[in-house]
């Protein structure tokens, strides 16, 4: 099985930027992507990034394209969200997610972290 922890998220003004992290632990062998999703107050829960396990392509939200970055360190089961030019619009909580194949959706979540973006 594999687990996720979820960190980095607070409160900023709009412009700013944070950092989320997604520690990865158990089998890390078993994984095809690693995504980030959000889920804002009233809403469901929306794709933002993912990024492949092994070959490190990725994939972005039309409305985060240019301000945010995914990227991952193998060698310490982290998978990172780098989030620029924050808007009030990203305010959320903010989970990762992990995909086994291609046919097989996102079914193992971190427990979230909340990210609070102020106008």
């Amino acid at each position: 099985q594999v687990q996720l922890v979820e960190s980095g998220g607070g409160l900023v003004q709009a412009g700013g930027s944070l950092r989320l992290s997604c520690a990865t632990s158990g089998r890390t062998s078993t994984i095809y992507t690693t995504g980030w999703f959000r889920q804002a107050p009233g809403k469901g829960r929306e794709f933002v990034a993912n990024i492949r396990w092994n070959g490190g392509n990725t994939n972005y939200v039309g409305s985060v394209k240019g301000r945010f970055t995914i990227s991952r360190d193998n060698a310490n089961n982290t998978v990172y969200l780098q989030m620029n030019s924050l808007k009030p619009e990203d305010t959320a909580v903010y989970y990762c997610g992990v995909q086994r194949d291609a046919q097989t959706p996102y079914n193992i979540w971190g427990q979230g972290t909340q990210v609070t973006v102020s106008s």
